[in-house]
This record gives structure tokens, C-alpha cells and sequence, in this order.
């Protein structure tokens, strides 16, 4: 088999896509089981799970139900700590301002992310909230992981509800 010299090397390893296809289903656990936004997020830390969560925002009547928000309170419980040093979130969509301090505050090291948000990311798109300099810790951000999968699974749900 000859080798593609022009392709670059993917940025992910297999264990990421996985943590992300894991987040790819609670996303799509939201829009069908609760007929929410359809994100999910998977916390990792040491290797492990901690967190699991998807957006109930309408379920709970809570502005702040966001994946990430969801994954960061289940952590924080399980590991009886609200600082979750070093762990990596896996999100389906690029985090928001609220999402991406929170994530800040709990000292995540790392969010690899699907599909940008070009309205209200926080990650790059709109904002560097990530990686702004004015905060005393900074993340390791990479969006694009399983990002069409992501973003077909945002798009239909938007489509359907027009």
C-alpha cells in the first residue's frame, strides 16, 4: 500500500474520537430523549470519565444546564472537588463565554471540541476566553474533532424545529 505523503497527521488520537463519539450520543440523548439542543460533553480525567452531560436547559428550567456545565457539576460530585486539574472535556460544540469560564475556574487542562459556534464561541470563534492572558490559567483548546458529525446533529435539529 503506498503511503499519502500530502496528508497531514491527525492532531487526535483514537482515544480522543472516542471520548468525542461518547459526547456525539448524550448529544443526541438531549434531542431525543428531551428534545433539547443536541451537545454533549464527556469530562476525562486520569484517564477515567468523571462527568457525563448534555444540555437541559429546558428540562431543568436552568439557563445554566449547558453539556459542559452538566459534566463539570457530575465531576465536581464524584470527585468531591470543584477543581478538576489537568482533565480534558470533550464537547460537541465550542463552548459559550459562561461554559468556557467555568472550565477556567475548575482548572480543566484541555477541550477538544466538534463543531464552532460562530454566534456566541468562546474558544476562538468570537471570544479567547480559553486563552485569554488576563486569566491565571489558560486551556489547551483544538476544535474539529468529528466536527461534520457534530454539526449535521445541530443543523437537522434546527431545520426540524423551523
Amino acid at each position: 500500500m503506498e503511503e499519502n505523503l500530502d496528508q497531514e497527521p491527525s492532531i487526535f488520537s483514537v482515544e480522543d474520537e472516542a471520548y468525542m463519539r461518547r459526547a456525539l450520543q448524550l448529544a443526541e440523548h438531549a434531542r431525543d430523549a428531551e428534545n433539547e439542543v443536541p451537545v454533549g460533553a464527556v469530562l476525562v480525567h486520569e484517564g477515567r470519565i468523571v462527568g457525563l452531560g448534555w444540555n437541559r436547559n429546558i428540562t431543568l428550567h436552568d439557563p445554566t444546564a449547558h453539556a459542559e456545565i452538566m459534566a463539570l457539576r457530575a465531576a465536581g460530585e464524584k470527585l468531591a472537588n470543584y477543581r478538576i486539574v489537568g482533565a480534558t472535556l470533550y464537547v460537541t460544540l465550542e463552548p459559550c463565554a459562561m461554559c468556557a469560564m467555568a472550565l477556567v475556574h475548575a482548572r480543566i487542562g484541555r477541550v477538544l471540541y466538534g463543531t464552532t459556534d460562530p454566534k456566541t464561541g468562546a474558544a476562538g470563534s468570537v471570544f479567547d476566553t480559553l486563552i485569554s492572558e488576563r486569566h491565571n490559567h489558560r486551556i489547551d483548546v483544538r476544535g474539529g474533532l468529528l466536527a461534520d458529525e457534530s454539526a449535521v446533529l445541530l443543523r437537522d435539529f434546527f431545520r426540524a424545529r423551523r
